[in-house]
């Protein structure tokens, strides 16, 4: 009888295994996977062991999304999730077969089979803990890790989803719990810019930027990186470098290890970014006088179902309480059947406004330097742009303008605050990869 099988030994390079992940974007054609195989042999041709995260190819996850609510109900998620799943892991194991075509030995893991853990509400899952024991077996064989990002698995064994750009997230935890020292992000753009260049063709790419400035800027609305994925990197201190996946150049390292640090202390600017985030709604909710449980209960039922809110302003009026906040507009619609479904004074219909824009400067020591909110408020005044609600943070001023208004909101802030000559001023160079 042959023996049972053993774990096989994990295999120790002096730089640890590198992460790459591939956005759906760069995996969208199959010429563009096999593009991203041969850039995957050549790092597994240096020796390093490499795990490539991957997201579903093009619009895969739109289009099963809109299966799933044209033959689903309200109730579906948790079938839902197991369907946005396949998206994932058809990448994944269509690039393996890539790799396999080009001679490099490549397993594909679901989230599953990747060992990662997940709680909370089906489609916005938040990762507990990844089990690597799956794929230290494949690079102990020498051969490259592929894995499906966005999703996990429950205590009950089913399949979760980590919500808007869980892939980010997953290869994030897969790098911190591989220690990894660095994150290889590949997408679309040329790494982080000081605006969306989609929006605004001056805006320029930022070489370096600190980790805690960057999960402001992904809070705020800038697409380049998931907000939660960010966090991560910054609690468990693995630089992401974010590159293009299909041309060459620096990209921009996103610093959360001192080291990488070290050449950004004092720099000589003050403001980072302007973000732009046209996928919110100002949600106002009023509350008679006697429900004095109202505000808890809404920002638990927010917690409770993970979702994010800003901007919150909570104020004591005459004949009640009034709470403001700002929330990604697909959520209103879960807070509306939370508030028909609580139990209490019934209060006053939701109101909100659907046809704004959040507009944020991002950076360092904004509170230290008050001009900073003095500026903005002048210069938007200056272009006949009012902003509503205004909320400041040492690293965030946000408000929210007129949708119409917020692409020209963004130009002259971007010009008043010098970002497109950010770059000559900082001194900062990007550290070469080891």
């Amino acid at each position: 009888m042959a023996p049972p099988p053993t774990a096989p030994e994990r295999i120790d390079h002096p730089s640890g295994p590198v992460v790459h992940k591939y956005g759906g974007s760069s995996l969208a054609t199959l010429r563009q996977v096999r593009a991203v195989a041969e850039r995957v042999a050549a790092a597994h041709r240096t020796g390093q062991p490499v795990v490539v995260v991957v997201s579903a190819r093009g619009t895969t996850t739109d289009r099963l999304l809109a299966l799933a609510r044209s033959t689903g109900t309200p109730d579906s998620g948790r079938e839902t999730d197991q369907l946005l799943a396949t998206g994932e892991s058809a990448s994944a194991a269509l690039l393996a077969m890539a790799l396999h075509r080009i001679g490099v030995p490549a397993d594909s893991l679901t989230g599953a089979q990747t060992g990662i853990l997940a709680t909370g509400p089906h489609g916005r899952g938040v990762i507990v803990a990844v089990d690597t024991d799956g794929i230290n077996e494949v690079l102990a064989r020498g051969a490259v890790a592929v894995v499906a990002g966005f999703q996990g698995l429950t205590a009950r064994r089913d399949v979760i989803t980590l919500g808007r750009g869980g892939s980010d997230t997953t290869a994030v935890a897969v790098a911190a719990e591989l220690g990894a020292a660095r994150c290889e992000i590949y997408t679309d753009v040329d790494g982080v810019f000081t605006a969306d260049p989609r929006v605004l063709p001056a805006a320029t790419v930022l070489p370096v930027v600190d980790v805690d400035v960057m999960a402001e800027m992904s809070f705020a609305g800038a697409k380049v990186m998931h907000a939660r994925a960010v966090e991560l990197a910054a609690l468990r201190q693995v630089d992401i470098h974010v590159k293009h996946s299909a041309r060459t150049g620096p990209g921009t390292v996103i610093a959360a290890r001192e080291e990488t640090k070290a050449d950004m202390l004092e720099s000589s600017t003050t403001v980072t970014g302007v973000v732009l985030d046209s996928d919110v709604t100002r949600v106002t909710l009023r509350f008679d006088a006697g429900d004095a449980d109202a505000p808890a209960d809404v920002f638990a039922f927010l917690a409770r179902e993970s979702l994010s809110v800003d901007m919150a302003a909570l104020s004591d009026e005459s004949t009640g309480v009034s709470i403001g906040i700002t929330l990604h507009t697909d959520d209103v619609k879960p807070l509306q059947d939370f508030l028909a479904g609580r139990p209490g004074p019934p209060g006053r219909p939701l109101e909100y406004d659907d046809n704004i824009t959040k507009l944020s400067l991002v950076g360092t020591g904004l509170l230290s330097r008050p001009d900073s909110t003095a500026r903005l408020l002048r210069c938007l005044k200056s272009a006949a742009i009012a902003p509503s609600s205004v909320s400041a943070s040492q690293m965030r001023i946000s408000v929210t303008v007129p949708g119409g208004d917020a692409v020209r909101a963004a130009r002259v802030l971007h010009d008043e605050f010098g970002l497109a000559s950010l770059n000559a001023g900082t001194g900062f160079s990007a550290p070469v990869p080891a």
